[in-house]
């Protein structure tokens, strides 16, 4: 039995026609992927890997965009902007005497700013996963700190904290819009000057709280 060449032609176009939806969509994807890529940055990675796949991970990002456009983030006024670099002042103050509970100190604070600038309520992840649209660049900055002070009690060395509370310094910067390391009074010392630190701490106690000598008396 022949076959129609008319058919055969229909067949021959409906073949093209979804060789041609399917590049196109191809396209698509690959648009979506690279956009995504430019936006998110290594968080695109990061996605990937929570999550097990390209797709579920691109679906995640996606998500995590259009609830933020819901948000109204707005820049701090400058009197919290001041106030919140008081709080940080005295949070790296505080390392020197006590490097666990400044960085616990310092997530608090970053918290803070981030519910003041109209970022919702929320825990950890939902906080990172917000800043992850916002400030992609810098939200592993965030996990990093974060992942020092989630560790077991007592895990985490001094060098670790430390390397924490730039962490979350570099974060509360970029919150702020400015560099706030010109109006700290110490940097954040390394483990050794800790150490250090602590004991000429501790001498000045002792010193000041020694009993004094009686003093001569001429008779």
């Amino acid at each position: 039995m022949a076959i129609d060449p008319q058919w055969i032609w229909i067949a021959l176009i409906a073949v093209a026609v979804l060789a041609a939806i399917g590049l196109i969509v191809r396209a698509a994807r690959r648009s979506r992927t690279i956009a995504l890529r430019d936006q998110f940055g290594t968080e695109y990675d990061h996605a990937v890997r929570k999550t097990g796949n390209w797709k579920r991970a691109e679906s995640d990002l996606l998500a995590r965009a259009e609830e933020v456009k819901s948000f109204n983030i707005t820049p701090l006024p400058a009197s919290d902007r001041d106030r919140y670099l008081s709080d940080w002042r005295r949070v790296e103050q505080h390392f020197v005497e006590r490097p666990r509970m400044a960085v616990s100190e310092a997530d608090e604070v970053v918290a803070d700013v981030m519910r003041a600038m109209g970022y919702p309520m929320g825990d950890f992840d939902a906080h990172a996963a917000h800043l992850s649209v916002t400030h992609p660049r810098i939200v592993e900055h965030y996990r990093a700190g974060h992942r020092v002070i989630s560790a077991t009690s007592g895990a985490a060395s001094t060098e670790d904290l430390r390397q924490a509370m730039l962490h979350y310094r570099a974060l509360f910067e970029e919150l702020i819009g400015e560099r706030s390391s010109a109006d700290v009074a110490t940097d954040v010392p390394r483990a050794n000057e800790v150490v250090t630190a602590r004991t000429e701490a501790r001498l000045r106690r002792d010193e000041e709280t020694a009993p004094r000598s009686a003093p001569d008396i001429d008779r």
